[in-house]
């Protein structure tokens, strides 16, 4: 079994003009990446500049967090669209966030799809394969796009296909059915910090996701990194993802001292 390392992750920017969902400037310094909402389901161009701007002052890495055109249902309401109208939503909203990176002075490192669509490109091939292919529009022989997504689903065999780098995404937060299938809800229930560690100790130790039926599914053995979302709109965001990121931080200092 393959040590795993991880960082942690969360969605950010995902306001609107005066109205903030949760207290961003403090969740940038509890993770590594961020993936930050470009308009459709949420944020706005204010937010966005602020947002990147605060993942500059934490050296956290910035990728775009794109949705199906939801505001209402905060793109956590699935709809139909076809391939080539996907790549063109995904290619709108990233290229609106490149151009704030593009100001501060960073690179666009990965992106990670909201709500909904993550769960349906997941599941189609079809749709997978064009929201990954985004990634190879916005990357540079010196600098490559990443794709964040399910392990084992059709996000990871869409970038493999592509050559796009793959990192794979497991969820502190929410809960896994017994046949491993992320259940996205459209509002977040709080989860108790005992919960959280154990699932997130189980997942670097055994290399299992904890179920919603307290059973356990192992991990595809071929992974060595995982990267660990904490939603910003689940109640007590900011506990959360301290307590993940300390969590994460110890074992990222053990795998580093040891031999393999």
């Amino acid at each position: 079994m393959s040590p795993l390392r991880a960082t942690v992750n969360c969605d950010l920017g995902e306001g609107f003009s005066l109205y903030t969902l949760t207290d961003d400037e403090a969740l940038m310094k509890t993770i590594h990446l961020a993936n930050i909402a470009c308009g459709f389901h949420a944020s706005d161009f204010t937010i966005m500049d602020k947002t990147v701007q605060w993942a500059k002052e934490n050296s956290v890495l910035v990728g775009a967090h794109p949705s199906l055109p939801d505001r209402q249902g905060f793109g956590r309401r699935e709809m139909i669209m076809k391939p080539e109208e996907l790549i063109s939503c995904f290619v709108y909203q990233v290229g609106a966030l490149c151009g704030f990176l593009q100001k501060h002075g960073i690179v666009l490192n990965h992106i990670k799809p909201h709500g909904a669509i993550y769960g349906q490109t997941a599941r189609s091939d079809e749709l997978a394969r064009a929201v990954v292919s985004v990634c190879g529009i916005f990357s540079t022989i010196d600098h490559p796009v990443s794709f964040v997504g399910l392990a084992g689903t059709a996000h990871q065999r869409a970038a493999e296909d592509l050559g796009i780098k793959f990192i794979p995404e497991w969820f502190a937060d929410l809960e896994y059915s017994q046949s491993g299938e992320l259940l996205i809800t459209q509002v977040h229930d709080p989860v108790k910090p005992d919960v959280i560690r154990n699932r997130v100790e189980r997942l670097l130790n055994f290399h299992e996701i904890s179920t919603n039926a307290n059973t356990f599914i192992p991990l595809d053995y071929n992974i060595d990194e995982v990267t660990i979302c904490c939603h910003s709109d689940t109640p007590g965001a900011v506990k959360n993802a301290e307590l993940v990121k300390s969590i994460v931080d110890e074992n990222n200092h053990r795998l580093s001292g040891s031999s393999v």
